[in-house]
Order: structure tokens, then C-alpha cells, then sequence
């Protein structure tokens, strides 16, 4: 079914879950959307959600949602990143289950991604259904990753602030300093701190804040939060619109959104023409004789791709030629 985008731009649910869709699905009309809706872009604050699974990033994301809409009167979109399903390949929607009461609230449209194998948190068509939530008036866009590790720190590509959440005894001082997010934290959000062991993971992360200080300056607050009993949240409310402000003025703030920008392009550009070496190199079997001529150890592989990429880069060179450029 065609998206239509008047109604996306106006904010509509149906249009703006068909444009994911098709975004996800990689339609043939996919560009077409994001290219009409770019100029539209550019206005929502987008907060990335990252922690161990298990640390209450969903329910966190709910209390969340629900401060932004009914106390600072936002719409609000959210994004979950879920497991991909190894029997449809699709989310698995645990997230969409456990945020179902906020689901139904008119003003928050969210949505549930499939990994689908993309390492970094998130789903290949983050990006793309971040800018579609934008581009159809949502204030407020809310990120939750599937879950943080060391390959899982992509958030920091889309989000504006981002939110580490660390739990009491899970051992997260140790995965903090594993998984390298003490880099991407604008803020840490402790929760369930009714739980034993708060006192000792504000202690660590004092002391590893002290001896790594952030290049802009900033020095990540320390927030507790029980999202459970939505205890904690207008603090932590507090915390990301300080960074906010904070990050407005940085210079160091801008480039590294420009280095976002330029990772962007050549994630795009990499897309692009490895999908059109496949569908305009690789055809008629092609790509299995390759695949043979590595598996029965024919050829290696780096010689393999040293003659797509020679015949393909020919095959550009005559068409230019043969049509006068």
C-alpha cells in the first residue's frame, strides 16, 4: 500500500507506521520517502536509551514518554530495538508488550525494530524511522537499544543526549568499563536503586569519571531513578535538558555530529554499491561460482573481490564511454 505523504507530515499513525515499514522492507520507493521528508527533518530532540538487558530500559522509556507528553505537553515517538526473531526474522516485541499501556496514549506513536543482524545496538533502519517520527511533528523521539555491549554503541550516531542505565548488582562497573560506554554517557541513570549496592557503583563511576575526563568538558551526572515507581524521573528530566543546553554551545558537540553525518554517507555509499555490484555484476549465478571458487579453496577471497571490484569498475568505464561522458 502507498504511503501518502501529506498525511505522514501531518502527523498521521497509519502513514508514519507504512513509511517505517517500507523503509524496513527496503521498497523500491523507500528513497523516495526519505528524500521528500529531509527538508521536514532536523526539529525533534532525540534522547538514545542504552544498558544491560534486564537494567529497565522500557519501563524507564515509558515513565519517560509519559513526562514529556502529559507534563511538558510533547508528542512523543518511540523507537525499540528488539531481538530479531530466528523464526520470522522479525522483533520479537517484548518492549511493545511491556510499554503497551503508554502505546494507547493518543500524542505517542512507538514502535518495535528487528536487529535483523545489524551489530550496534540498532536496527539497520534506525536512522530512517528517527527522521520519519520527525518529520511527522514528534517532539520528543526516544531510542531504546536492544541492549549495550561492546558492538552496541551506535546509539551515540542518532541520539542528541544519551542515557546509560546501570543496575545494582549486575555487575555493570565491570561492563562499563568493558563496553567503553563511560565514552557515550551524557548521563547515567542509575536504576532500581532501591536496591543494595547503589552507593558502590556512584563510588566507581565517580573515580573512573576523575581519572577520564570527557574532551567538551561535560561531566556525566550521576542519576537514581526507580522507574517502577516512577521515582526519580523529573531529576533525570532535569539532567538531560542541562546537557541539552550544555551541548548547544559546544564546538566539539558540532563536529562530532558532523563526523556522524560523514559516517552516515559512507554507511549509505557502501549500501548503495555493494547493492548494485550484486544486482548488476553478480547476476545469472555469478556470485555462487565466486562463492565456490573460495569454498573449495580455489582462490581466496581478497583475490575474489579484487575481480568484482576490477570488472565492475570496467564495466562503469565503457558504459561512460559508450554513452559519450
Amino acid at each position: 500500500m502507498p504511503v501518502d505523504l501529506n498525511k505522514l507530515l501531518q502527523g498521521d499513525p497509519r502513514a508514519i507506521a507504512r513509511a517505517i515499514t517500507c523503509i524496513e522492507n527496503d521498497r523500491e520507493n523507500s528513497a523516495r520517502i526519505l528524500k521528500t521528508i529531509f527538508p521536514h527533518t532536523g526539529h525533534a530532540f532525540v534522547v538514545g536509551v542504552t544498558g544491560a538487558p534486564g537494567s529497565g530500559k522500557s519501563t524507564l522509556v515509558d515513565r519517560l514518554a509519559r513526562f514529556y507528553l502529559n507534563g511538558q505537553k510533547k508528542s512523543v515517538g518511540i523507537v525499540a530495538v528488539d531481538p530479531t526473531s530466528p523464526f520470522t526474522g522479525g522483533a520479537i516485541l517484548g518492549d511493545r508488550i511491556r510499554m503497551q499501556n503508554v502505546a494507547l496514549e493518543e500524542g505517542i506513536f512507538i514502535r518495535s525494530m528487528a536487529t535483523r543482524g545489524f551489530l550496534g545496538g540498532l536496527s539497520r533502519a534506525t536512522h530512517d524511522a528517527v527522521s520519519i517520527l520527525d518529520a511527522a511533528h514528534k517532539e520528543v523521539i526516544l531510542v531504546e537499544t536492544v541492549g549495550v555491549g561492546q558492538d552496541e554503541i551506535d546509539v551515540i550516531k542518532v541520539a542528541h543526549v544519551n542515557l546509560v542505565l546501570l543496575v545494582p548488582g549486575m555487575g555493570d562497573d565491570i561492563q562499563a568499563i568493558k563496553a567503553g560506554i563511560m565514552e557515550i554517557a551524557d548521563v547515567f541513570v542509575i536504576n532500581k536503586a532501591d536496591r543494595e549496592g547503589v552507593e558502590r557503583i556512584e563510588a566507581q563511576l565517580l573515580a573512573m569519571l576523575s581519572i577520564s575526563p570527557r574532551p567538551d568538558g561535560w561531566v556525566p551526572p550521576l542519576v537514581r531513578t526507580i522507574a517502577t515507581l516512577n521515582e526519580g524521573i523529573n531529576p533525570l528530566a532535569a539532567a538531560i535538558e542541562s546537557y541539552a543546553r550544555f551541548a548547544k554551545d559546544s564546538a566539539l558537540f558540532i563536529q562530532k555530529r558532523r563526523t556522524h553525518a560523514r559516517e552516515r554517507l559512507l554507511e549509505l555509499l557502501g549500501e548503495q554499491l555493494v547493492g548494485k555490484v550484486v544486482h548488476e555484476h553478480l547476476e545469472n549465478g555469478l556470485l555462487d561460482q565466486y562463492v565456490e571458487l573460495v569454498a573449495s579453496r580455489q582462490s581466496d577471497p581478497y583475490s575474489v573481490v579484487d575481480e568484482i571490484i576490477s570488472g565492475f569498475c570496467g564495466e562503469t568505464s565503457q558504459n561512460r564511454k559508450g554513452s559519450g561522458l
